[in-house]
């Protein structure tokens, strides 16, 4: 092996720059988290101003069911982000034990820590690129109801009725 003991802070930065990265996600994720029920609770306030059967109150139906599926997925990204982190600090530390066998001439424990830790480090990768999927699709959702929105705001301003799936702008294009 080497002498240099700065060879494992080398094998530590990278799972401790990405447990950094995770810790980030996470906390923005539970932001979206917080805006989601936000939304549900005007949303859902909205709803009980407007006749049932007007296309206020379907859109707003509309808007239950995506911010649900928002919630879900944003818990579910929550969940694989939180994994990401735990497997990126768990390779940390594993790569400063392995790091520490074998500046003390331990190569099987050295090797042994470095196996582990190469496998938990892939584990985490695959958890942190789901996280992100997950939070890809959240997104899409988001702006899915952002143009729901837009779309309902012309209705009102031009007069037009319209349903929350077949928008205005959607109706106006050949």
């Amino acid at each position: 092996m080497t002498d240099n003991p700065f060879t494992a802070l080398t094998a530590i930065a990278a799972p401790a720059i990405l447990t950094n990265a995770c810790s980030v996600l996470a906390l923005g994720t539970s932001n979206r988290v917080a805006r989601v029920v936000d939304r549900t609770r005007v949303v859902v306030a909205e709803l009980t101003h407007l006749e049932r059967g007007t296309a206020g109150h379907k859109g707003r139906l509309a808007q239950i069911e995506r911010l649900g599926t928002r919630s879900d997925l944003l818990v579910r990204a929550l969940r694989t982000i939180y994994a990401a982190l735990g497997g990126f600090a768990a390779s940390a530390l594993l790569a400063a034990i392995g790091g520490s066998a074998a500046f003390y001439d331990q190569p099987i424990l050295s090797r042994l820590a470095a196996l582990v830790g190469l496998v938990v480090g892939l584990f985490a990768l695959g958890a942190l690129v789901t996280g992100c999927a997950l939070m890809v699709a959240e997104t899409r959702l988001a702006l899915l109801s952002v143009r729901q929105q837009v779309d309902e705001a012309i209705a009102d301003a031009v007069g037009v009725d319209t349903t929350p799936r077949q928008g205005v702008l959607a109706q106006r294009t050949p």
